[in-house]
């Protein structure tokens, strides 16, 4: 997704003139670090409805100029216009959905526990609990998301509505929409009277290297390649004061489909999966790479008689292209493997080669475990891998070969019988242990922006397992609980004053209550 991040220690020389713009580089750097701690305190203390009213400031002005945006991203991505588009309105969703968040204030989760005296441990101190923010953070855009998961995207959204300074390493795929993204962006933030310094953007590889190393940062976000990401993890965790590294790496996303689905809508399920990798030229963190088949179906030659239709698509970037060329050639070269459908590449006006997909059929399903390393690695672009399993008794064991992944997909009968609920259950109890979503009849591309949304997962899907990059809880990522045991009421912050000036919600526990914890809440 985004570019291999290079050691800063691993140069030749440099000339004068390099010299120069590397400490040019830096003073820049500095000054937008030094800018975004300023602004910590102030846009922290800001009342969560005044942080809300600002978010809502930035969804309008995205809105306001979006056919200027969805034009720049139409030139530098490549990608439909109708994607854009709608790209451009899911990331004011995002911003709206997360200013709702903050003015709510559930999120801080504010506890009161009230002095108590006879508490059956002994006597209980006043103990009051919230979250707070963490302070700057550094958020890495996306190369296939250019507003979604970029300068204005779900990262930055949920970093602002947690009340911490934004500082946004741009694509390099796409400048042009990046510097006019963040332009609005800050103009609606200082109509706002945000604090000077809330959010700034910065470019090139090195520039992100050196604010992550930063001690301003207090956390960072990233989505992208494994190798990328993995870097950047490990200069996080590596730093004096290690920071959390929110990573969304590298999913291969497997698809399952049971006999009783395969016998009931063959061509639907073959159509459906044709679509979804190949969706945006195959480059989705959510694309299902790998399709596990009952043996003996048609469902091999459907599915590539489909995909031999899928006109040329352009990638992203040169750089990406170059990656899915080798990956493809690694895929061709496994033995025992069999080419179904053999992708083109085709010159396209941009200068960014396109390419038709590319399905190769590794035969029985127990050759995942023999060549997981080449045939479960994320493939980014149109290439898929299928496979066939004999009995769904086998499919646990096959899906154990499968590391971290965002999605499984589960393709079952309309109304599946006691047989098939009874083979499932193993495949779905793994299937929650392998990853943060499991899918049901459709198909993982498409991400719900909701409240119950998980998109994560166990490593390389995510560096956190724990955590959400898309949907309202993506804001926990960058709060932090503080408690406060028997302060002076004047010394309490706001949220967690008697009176309650932010009016936010609370759970109180009364004395007296003999060591059970029954809260009331307000």
């Amino acid at each position: 997704m985004s570019a291999t991040v290079h050691n800063e220690t691993d140069r030749t020389a440099m000339t004068t003139a390099e010299q120069a713009d590397t400490e040019e580089a830096a003073t820049e750097i500095d000054h937008l670090l030094a800018a975004a701690t300023a602004a910590a305190t102030p846009w922290a203390q800001l009342p969560p409805r005044a942080r809300a009213d600002a978010l809502d400031g930035v969804a309008d002005a995205l809105d306001a100029a979006a056919t200027d945006l969805v034009a720049a991203a139409l030139r530098e991505t490549g990608l439909p216009q109708a994607r854009l588009t709608g790209e451009v309105q899911r990331s004011t969703v995002q911003l709206r959905m997360l200013a709702d968040v903050a003015r709510e204030g559930s999120h801080l989760r504010v506890v009161l526990d009230r002095a108590d005296p006879g508490f059956v441990l002994g006597p209980r101190p006043e103990l009051r609990r919230w979250l707070v923010p963490l302070g700057p953070v550094l958020v890495y855009a996306a190369s296939n998301f250019p507003f979604a998961f970029s300068v204005a995207g779900g990262d930055t959204a949920s970093a602002l509505a947690a009340g911490c300074p934004v500082v946004v390493k741009t694509h390099p795929g796409h400048p042009e929409t990046s510097r006019r993204t963040a332009e609005i962006v800050r103009s609606a933030l200082a109509r706002a009277d945000a604090p000077e310094g809330t959010f700034a953007v910065l470019t090139g590889t090195s520039a992100g290297v050196r604010a992550l190393r930063d001690p301003r940062i207090t956390a960072a976000a990233f989505t992208g390649s494994v190798a990328g990401g993995r870097a950047l993890f490990d200069i996080a965790a590596a730093r004096p004061a290690p920071i959390p590294f929110y990573g969304e790496l590298g999913s291969i996303n497997p698809a399952v489909v049971t006999a009783e689905a395969a016998q009931e809508r063959a061509d639907r399920i073959a159509r459906g999966f044709v679509g979804s990798f190949t969706l945006g030229a195959g480059q989705f963190c959510t694309k299902p790479g790998v399709l596990l088949v009952p043996r003996g179906t048609d469902l091999p030659e459907r599915v590539a008689e489909l995909a031999e239709q899928v006109p040329p698509a352009r990638m992203l970037t040169a750089g990406i292209a170059a990656r899915y060329r080798e990956r493809t050639a690694e895929l061709a070269a496994v033995p025992g493997i069999q080419v179904l459908v053999r992708g083109q590449e085709h010159e396209h006006d941009s200068g960014v080669p396109a390419f038709t997909p590319a399905l190769f059929h590794a035969g029985p399903a127990e050759s995942l475990r023999v060549h997981a390393g080449a045939l479960l690695e994320e493939t980014f672009g149109p290439a898929a891998v299928l496979a066939e399993y004999g009995a769904e008794d086998d499919l646990p064991e096959i899906l154990a070969a499968v590391d971290g992944s965002l999605t499984v997909t589960v393709h079952t009968g309309a109304a599946p019988t006691g047989t098939e609920r009874a083979s499932l259950a193993p495949l779905l109890d793994l299937a929650a242990q392998r990853s943060g979503r499991i899918v049901f009849n459709e198909w993982p591309t498409g991400v719900a922006v909701t409240a119950a949304q998980h998109h994560g997962g166990p490593y390389p899907a995510s560096t956190s397992i724990a955590h959400t990059s898309v949907g309202t809880a993506a804001i926990d990522r960058f709060l932090r609980p503080v408690t406060y045991q028997n302060a002076p009421a004047a010394l309490l912050p706001a949220a967690l004053r008697d009176d309650d000036p932010w009016r936010l919600p609370r759970t109180v526990n009364a004395a007296g209550e003999s060591g059970r914890w029954a809260p009331a809440r307000r």
